[in-house]
């Protein structure tokens, strides 16, 4: 996986700068996201791998199937990447975009897994300290997991902050294993 991302990652700030420059971050988002969705279905990995078909016959079931979502840049970039038997890589070339879109917007994707449902203003509230601890721009996805017992974990990117229960007799087992 990290293999993938390593040869995704030219290719998406290639695009990212074009994007940048063209002032088109949303749109390619949306173009990046399609061919994604189309090459991660399990059908059409098959026609990928199918030795029969040419990278210009591939390019071209793939511009069928997205039709108008794809644009000339769009099917430029296709070319490109059936060109350098690349396509497989497109979902990493998705995630590794999004990411430089984000730093570029200052603003981060954050999941907060809480032990039961929280009540608005407590959101707001652990919003307002997550947006200010981070400095940027926040956007939230809720989830619960009564596995947690109570507390909350927090994932901002790299950054994991563990304050549920659960976590917390994690640690401390661990610390008694150790000592």
């Amino acid at each position: 996986m990290a293999e993938l991302h390593t040869l995704a990652r030219p290719y998406a700030k290639a695009v990212f700068e074009l994007a940048q420059e063209a002032g088109a971050l949303p749109r390619w988002s949306e173009t990046l996201k399609a061919l994604s969705t189309v090459v991660a279905d399990s059908r059409v990995s098959s026609l990928l791998s199918d030795p029969r078909l040419s990278r210009s016959e591939v390019v071209g079931l793939l511009g069928q199937v997205l039709g108008e979502k794809l644009d000339a840049q769009g099917r430029n970039f296709l070319s490109l990447l059936a060109e350098n038997n690349r396509i497989a890589a497109l979902p990493a070339i998705a995630d590794e975009y999004e990411t430089l879109r984000a730093a570029a917007e200052k603003r981060v994707d954050v999941e907060i897994t809480t032990a039961t449902a929280v009540a608005e203003t407590q959101q707001q509230a652990l919003i307002g300290a997550i947006r200010k601890r981070l400095s940027r721009d926040v956007q939230v996805t809720w989830k619960t997991d009564a596995a947690l017992v109570a507390g909350a974990v927090i994932r901002a990117g790299d950054l994991v902050i563990d304050g549920s229960i659960a976590g917390e007799l994690a640690q401390l087992r661990q610390a008694v294993i150790t000592s």
